[in-house]
């Protein structure tokens, strides 16, 4: 559906039209903003059907999104199931009662080869893949011997060499964890044990991101200067540095869970599931080179969300979006939006147990826009939920930024939002009936960054107005 005023208009959807008159060079814009709009995809219940989600979803190829369960399923060990953006939920495997292939808290992602990587971690853990269709292979299996992981609780990250990377929260040479690589094919390779420096982190309990330059980035959940956690980052050939470590209350925020997520300008951003002025946890930003910015203390006000303790995911609008475990409202958590630069707006509080769904897992942008995610507990049967969230973008996104006459042509700047169309129109009055798509003048953007497009020789035909369509 076209996004134009007086047209149609949804009752969930974010309306944007933007008019140039170039008589006067005027540019304006007509917004209808709506409330967030949360909407149970599923309602994880009894057997064969898993229960309590414990991590974020990974929207797959296929447009399907994947996911884990801790317990429930057939043997009551937790699941691997899919869902389609329209609820249409499959459970894809059955965790047995085997003691190290149960019980995953982490999220999967999906590998070059197109099948799906992740971990369980009870026993020593494993490595595992699963195909989208449902066929599952144990990768590997950490066991008993000196220097070995233990207990992988974070998922995997590709790196652009092809090999998986992930942490342990035990093992390894001192007991505090590890960092590791595995190939598609399951050879394991220690690259880093915790617990060498007097100050070094302890059991890191997220996952790895692979930055811009090539190296890695992750947290500890224990560990560093003052014992609430630290940064690390890490070369794939296993040369290690330590970053930040955290202060904890009342200053910095402590004991970090969430994987790093590294935003357009190039630095990392995260949460703490505690510290910060209110103890409540915090949103942080962290460069590579190590300087570590608050940007937002949880707990500001009664109804704030608390205990941020899954990662942060960049929408196709610049801010960045994510859950707290419980707060707001009704004391269920909540789902924010927070800027690059700290300016944090609670989105939605979940109503919590009993009557509703809490305690949500972290978010994913869907490739249509929406935000898709997973709690804990509540829904019909009380073993959680999946959920679809439609967020409106914050008004100034989509406004003209600029509009330039080049010799007989006309420029048009706009702040772009992923995964839509822009269509530039023209008319020769305000009558909304009589506007035109101007030939050649339409673009899809896919990464939400500022758009520029031109009208060849728009400067000297008609004067009139002009506007972008947006869709969908």
């Amino acid at each position: 559906m076209n996004k134009r005023i007086g047209v149609g208009v949804s009752a969930v959807k974010l309306f944007r039209v933007l008019f140039v008159f170039i008589l006067s060079a005027l540019v304006g814009q007509a917004i209808q903003a709506n409330a967030q709009t949360l909407t149970t995809l599923h309602s994880f219940g009894p057997s064969p059907d898993g229960a309590q989600p414990n991590a974020a979803l990974v929207q797959g190829g296929d447009g399907n999104f994947y996911g884990t369960t801790y317990s429930g399923g057939t043997n009551g060990f937790g699941t691997l199931f899919r869902i389609s953006p329209g609820g249409m939920e499959t459970n894809l495997y059955s965790f047995t009662v085997n003691s190290q292939q149960n019980n995953s808290t982490a999220g999967m992602v999906q590998g070059s080869d197109g099948n799906f990587y992740g971990t369980t971690p009870r026993g020593y853990g494993t490595v595992f893949r699963i195909s989208p269709s449902g066929t599952y292979t144990t990768l590997y299996a950490f066991h008993v011997r000196p220097g070995a992981g233990k207990s992988p609780q974070a998922g995997l990250a590709q790196g652009s060499d092809g090999n998986f990377y992930g942490t342990t929260s035990q093992g390894g040479m001192h007991g505090a964890g590890i960092v590791f690589r595995i190939s598609p094919s399951g050879t394991e390779t220690n690259l880093y044990s915790f617990g060498i420096p007097t100050n070094d982190g302890l059991s890191p309990g997220a996952g790895l991101v692979q930055g811009s330059d090539g190296d890695f980035y992750g947290t500890t959940y224990y560990g560093g200067i003052n014992y609430s956690g630290t940064v690390f980052r890490i070369s794939p050939s296993g040369s290690f540095t330590s970053l930040y470590s955290f202060a904890g209350f009342p200053t910095d925020g402590s004991f970090p869970q969430a994987i790093l997520v590294q935003g357009r300008d190039g630095n990392f951003y995260s949460t703490t599931a505690s510290g910060g002025a209110y103890g409540a946890g915090t949103v942080f930003r962290i460069s590579p080179g190590g300087m570590e910015t608050n940007l937002y203390s949880f707990g500001s006000f009664p109804n704030d969300g608390s205990s941020p303790a899954a990662g942060l995911v960049q929408g196709s609008d610049g801010n960045f979006y994510g859950t707290t475990e419980f707060g707001g409202v009704y004391g269920g958590g909540t789902v924010f939006r927070i800027s690059p630069s700290g300016n944090c707006t609670s989105l939605y509080s979940f109503v919590g147990y009993p009557g509703g769904a809490g305690e949500p897992n972290g978010l994913v942008q869907g490739n249509d826009g929406n935000f898709y995610g997973t709690t804990w507990q509540g829904g019909t049967y009380t073993s959680g939920t999946i959920f679809q969230l439609i967020v409106p973008l914050n008004p100034p996104a989509n406004q003209i930024s600029a509009v330039q006459i080049a010799a007989s042509d006309l420029a048009f700047s706009i702040p772009s939002v992923a995964y839509e169309t822009y269509q530039l129109q023209f008319s020769s009055s305000m009558n909304p009936t009589n506007w035109v798509n101007v030939p050649g003048v339409s673009v899809t953007n896919s990464i939400g960054a500022l758009l520029t497009v031109t009208n060849f020789g728009g400067a000297v035909g008609p004067q009139g107005f002009y506007r972008f369509a947006i869709t969908p």
